[in-house]
């Protein structure tokens, strides 16, 4: 049996800041959370020096970091991804792909799983998420056109056969067999979310009814009010807003949306339906200046400056490169969100989402020991995954 104790910090839970308080880890598992600093005979002691001690965070939405991508094709390029995000307080993560070859999919599937068995130093895995190839052209953004279609049964039907790590999968809802392959998804226990669309309300409303219950990067490659034969209609953007029982993700990098749009999501949806992704490319934790995005052999040449990634020409952004730790940051200083909100919505309801709330998300006895310890500025210090750390800075 091994026990740890963290104490001397203002440890987070989902409705308040405990100060003076520990947490007593046993074998990776949380133990007990206590407002006060329990005498424990043979426990390691972490003194947080009076930071803060929080959930680890956990992102949904990520393709890469450290110079790697989850479409490389190699074992490495997951564990380098891990491992760099976990210098930023992310304990848990759904690596995803994008649009592809079918076998070049099928490849990276396989290498998930060799890589969630040796993935020792990083932050853990939850399964994939597969964005695209179902979307519609007119919203692809920067995936590959050449891999764009309509769901195919036979198709979906052998990847979800071939792998059963496969968590979640985007798509767009209005497209012919999008509603059936929803079906499939759910009865697969598979969350199905809605991405690149230019779907209107009635068809994201039967696509929530069917179980696209799930915004695939709110704002970002989807419709807002258009115009059909001049009568206005709403997109994406306003039924996701409508709905109030769907569950959004944001790139809160403060580039991919500015500051009013985050608190205009905010007010709507509030921290229980918003889920902070960082969307990374490989990029992330990297220095500026020329990258890949996409499969370093095969992928689109861009550039990373201003904190995000772009297209040669500058004419669009082309990929984000944030951490999660620039998340939390942004939403406390650029949409006024408190930070008990901020880590809310990249710890509770993220774990929510991906059905894990009963291990993750939050520090409560029996749940996982993933823990992070940052100061006033989410600059992170600690980062410890099942009791074990991690990162030290």
């Amino acid at each position: 049996m091994t026990l740890t104790k963290i104490f001397n910090g203002k440890i987070l839970t989902p409705h308040r800041i405990i100060n003076g308080g520990c947490v007593i880890i046993e074998n990776g598992i949380i133990r007990e959370v206590s407002k006060k600093n329990i005498e424990i005979d043979d426990a390691a002691e972490i003194d947080a020096h009076g930071k803060y001690i929080a959930p680890g965070f956990i992102d949904l939405h990520i393709h890469g970091g450290g110079g790697a991508d989850f479409m490389d094709g190699t074992e490495e390029a997951f564990l380098t991804i891990a491992e760099t995000h976990a210098k930023y307080g992310t304990t848990s993560m759904v690596p995803t792909t994008l649009t592809s070859e079918k076998e070049d999919l099928l490849k990276t599937l396989d290498l998930y799983e060799i890589a969630n068995k040796n993935n020792k130093k990083g932050a853990q895995f939850l399964g994939m998420h597969l964005e695209g190839p179902y979307f519609a052209m007119s919203q692809r953004g920067a995936q590959d056109p050449r891999y764009i279609r309509d769901p195919d049964p036979e198709e979906y039907k052998e990847v979800l056969a071939h792998s059963s790590s496969i968590t979640r999968w985007s798509a767009a809802p209005e497209l012919k067999g999008a509603i059936d392959f929803a079906k499939y998804l759910k009865s697969k226990g598979v969350l199905a979310a809605l991405a690149h669309t230019d779907a209107i309300y009635e068809e994201v409303l039967e696509g929530f009814e069917n179980g696209y219950t799930l915004a695939t990067h709110l704002y970002s490659g989807m419709s807002g009010v258009t115009r059909r034969n001049a009568f206005r209609y709403a997109g994406v953007i306003e039924s996701a807003f409508i709905i109030d029982a769907m569950d959004v993700e944001i790139i809160a990098d403060g580039i991919h949306l500015p500051a009013p749009l985050l608190k205009l999501i905010m007010k709507i949806k509030g921290p229980d339906r918003i889920a902070l992704i960082t969307d990374a490319m490989r990029a992330a934790g990297m220095p500026e200046g020329d990258s890949v995005l996409g499969p370093l052999k095969t992928g689109l040449k861009v550039i990373v400056e201003d904190g995000v990634a772009k297209l040669p020409d500058r004419s669009s952004f082309a990929g984000s490169v944030a951490t999660a730790d620039r998340l939390v940051r942004n939403m406390i200083n650029m949409a006024d969100v408190s930070l008990l909100d901020a880590v809310k919505m990249i710890t509770v309801t993220p774990a929510r989402i991906m059905n894990v709330h009963d291990r993750k998300g939050s520090l409560v006895s029996g749940k996982d020991a993933d823990i992070v310890i940052f100061d006033e500025n989410i600059l992170v210090e600690k980062t410890i995954v099942s009791g074990r750390v991690i990162y030290n800075a």
